[in-house]
This record gives C-alpha cells, structure tokens and sequence, in this order.
C-alpha cells in the first residue's frame, strides 16, 4: 500500500513543483535520510504490537512530544523554553491516563506482556518516528524550500525504498497483477493513496509552518479527539478517568499558548 500512495504524492509533488517555487538548493540524498526513518518508524510501529503490552504502548504514544523535543537537540540543536517541556509532560499525563481508562482501547486483543525485542522495536519507532519531522524541518530552516519540493524529494526515495523492498519479496509484480485483475481493489487503493496524498500535504505544510513539536502536538490531541467522536458515534462509554485525561491535554494546549504568546510580548 505504501509504494502505490508514494507514487501517487509523486505525481502530485511533481506537478505543483512545475509551478512557480523557491530554487531548489537542497541536495537530493538528504531527502533519504527523513523518508528512510519514516518507513522505519511504521515498520516498528505495527511489528511492536506483537510483543508489548498495552499499557508499554500507551506510555509510548504519550512521550512522542517529549521525544520530538530531545531529538531537536539533537538535530537542530534546539534550545527550548522550559513551558514546552512542562506542555509536553501533561500532554505526556493526559494521554497516558486518556488511554489506560479507555474502555474503546483497553477491550482490544494486545499481547499481556512485554518482551525484551518488542521494548528495541517500540525504542525504534520513537527515534525513527521523532527524527523523522525533526530532519525535514531542519531542512526547511537550511534551504528555505517550499513542502511541496519536500513532499516530492521524500515520496521520491519513499518509493524507491519500498519498490525494492518488494521486489526482493518477490511481491512487486504480484500485488500490480491482483489489481489489474481486480479493478475493485485498485480503486480502494487509487482512493487511499489520494486520501493519504492530502493528508501529506497538510503534514509537510504544518511543519514547514509550525515546526516539528506543533505537528506532534496536534497528531496527539488528533488521537484524542478521534477516539471521543467515535464514542459518540457508536455508543462506546467514556470513563470519568478519560474525560479528565483529555482535559489535562487540552490545558496542557492552552497553557502552551499562552506562555508563547506571553513570551513574545516579553521578547518586544
């Protein structure tokens, strides 16, 4: 699935590319290094659900923002005000306690324990996952490129990864025949691919914008709020634990505003 939606934000990211955009300076193998560790990142998000428990992965989702912090030290060399790390600690407190009283989730088959592997994979989707939105705005900072030639250049080496890791499953060809044999099939997946594309463009366009640690935040409070309208929608209960987990996220949102947008008046 992933190789058809790559090819599918190629031809997008190349057509508006034709249109007028910035001059691109930023060399093509640095794209690799952001669309590598974003395969990766999936890879590890999916293989760990077989070996950890799920209170493990609630705590994983929840210190993503956390994450995101430390590896802009790391890559960006970051120094960020001490409200972001307090913001990312109830965000942290919110979701982790969202989740864990979430009859919706807590029902699901995961695995009851957690092993020593699944612990290295989960590690690894935090890292991938994190340097991923960290290397393409430090990108975005050193050579002032627009997100569509940052879409492009990352969907470009996004397929090639995934079309030689399916060439030497031998599944290439296989997965191309079943859809021309199935015309049904390849709508679903022509339809995802241009749902997944759209989604792109926001993506790269919020980082680009608001930076790595914003993106992580609203993929979190995505997370929460998908989970209370599907409640909503299909009758599920939500504890009182939930609602207050969700309170503490969206405090923790608020809290970040303000202390920016106090930050700037004291910075005038």
């Amino acid at each position: 699935k992933q190789w058809y939606q790559r090819r599918v934000a190629i031809t997008a990211g190349g057509y508006i590319s034709l249109v007028k955009q910035p001059t691109h300076k930023t060399p093509l193998y640095k794209y690799s290094f952001s669309s590598f560790s974003n395969i990766m990142s999936s890879w590890c998000q999916y293989e760990a659900l077989k070996y950890v428990s799920f209170p493990t992965q609630v705590i994983c989702k929840a210190s993503k923002t956390l994450a995101v912090i430390l590896m802009g030290k790391v890559v960006s060399r970051k120094k960020y005000p001490a409200y972001e790390y307090v913001c990312a600690a109830l965000i942290f407190v919110g979701v982790s306690v969202f989740l864990l009283w979430n009859p919706q989730e807590t029902s699901k088959n995961y695995t009851k324990e957690t092993t020593l592997s699944g612990l290295f994979i989960l590690l690894g989707y935090i890292v991938f996952d994190s340097f991923t939105s960290n290397w393409q705005g430090e990108l975005y900072s050193s050579y002032k490129m627009s997100s569509y030639q940052c879409m492009l250049g990352t969907n470009i080496f996004s397929s090639l990864f995934t079309g030689v890791s399916l060439l030497m499953e031998g599944m290439l060809f296989s997965n191309l025949l079943l859809c021309l044999q199935h015309t049904n099939l390849a709508y679903d997946v022509i339809g995802m691919s241009i749902f997944s594309m759209t989604g792109q463009f926001f993506i790269f366009y919020c980082i680009e914008t608001f930076g790595p640690v914003v993106f992580t935040i609203i993929m979190a409070c995505r997370q929460v709020l998908s989970i209370i309208v599907s409640c909503f929608m299909f009758g599920h209960p939500l504890t009182a634990q939930s609602f207050l987990g969700a309170l503490i996220v969206f405090i923790a949102i608020f809290l970040r505003i303000y202390a920016k947008q106090r930050s700037t008046r004291t910075s005038k």
